[in-house]
């Protein structure tokens, strides 16, 4: 697993901010929009497509991407996804996409273009070629591997994590369903949402965060989608054995 991103919606640094984190020579506390990247036995899957997509790949030399995966349809989860266009070319088909309701019709009102029978008769890569593969919340393969999605809520959205074997990806969201919490029982790794310090109405705040890992025992836990609240090393040294927060770049086996 790579982690792409681990920031929130703005990014760090956040434009025109002069605080601690956004100022900081930590190249930990540089944090590009939330995604990850899972190297399967079959290909890479690409979770989420940022804005900041094609940055995140040159720089972890990621040179090809097999399928894509979607936990939700906001904007720093999906405005990426042009940068997709040029790995059809690589694959000689249409990239498989797998995504809610939701994300689907979010994808082609926003890329309309990328379904439109005429400027899909160009195959130089002017355009992503996507196969949509709608899901649920039933268990779903992908390059030789079986994910179970998460059903989450983030506020009043309904969003998905997914599991693959026990690791779970759970970014953006601020409850765990009850009927989800068994889905995320027996974990190596949990990769956990924690926005800031101080509560908010669509992310796991630091405590929040900190009792869903108390309750679901995970081995290690990884936090994710950061704000610029939280500095690196100075909030690393406030937390328990077993959980850490994540940084782009950092690379976690999977098996």
């Amino acid at each position: 697993m790579v982690f792409l991103g681990t920031g929130t919606s703005h990014g760090v640094p956040v434009i025109g901010c002069s605080c601690a984190t956004c100022t900081s020579d930590d190249p930990r506390d540089q944090r590009t929009r939330c995604s990850v990247l899972m190297q399967l036995p079959e290909g890479n899957l690409l979770i989420d497509t940022p804005p900041d997509l094609r940055t995140q790949l040159l720089r972890e030399g990621i040179g090809r991407i097999d399928a894509v995966a979607y936990t939700h349809e906001h904007a720093d989860h999906l405005f990426g996804l042009d940068d997709l266009r040029i790995f059809p070319r690589y694959l000689g088909h249409d990239l498989p996409v797998y995504c809610n309701q939701q994300t689907e019709a979010r994808i082609r009102r926003a890329f309309d273009y990328a379904f439109d029978p005429a400027t899909r008769l160009y195959k130089a890569g002017g355009v992503p070629r996507l196969e949509i593969r709608p899901i649920g919340v039933s268990p779903f393969e992908v390059l030789g591997t079986t994910i179970r999605p998460i059903p989450l809520l983030h506020g009043r959205f309904e969003v998905l994590g997914f599991r693959i074997g026990n690791v779970a990806y759970c970014t953006d969201t601020n409850e765990i369903p009850a009927s989800s919490r068994p889905l995320l029982e027996g974990l190596d790794l949990l990769v956990l949402d924690c926005l800031r310090h101080k509560p908010h109405p669509t992310h796991f705040c630091w405590d929040e965060a900190l009792q869903v890992v108390a309750e679901l025992a995970p081995r290690r836990t990884i936090f994710t989608h950061i704000a610029h609240g939280l500095k690196h090393a100075e909030a690393s040294q406030c937390l328990p054995a077993g959980v850490e927060l994540g940084h782009d770049g950092l690379r976690v086996p999977l098996a």
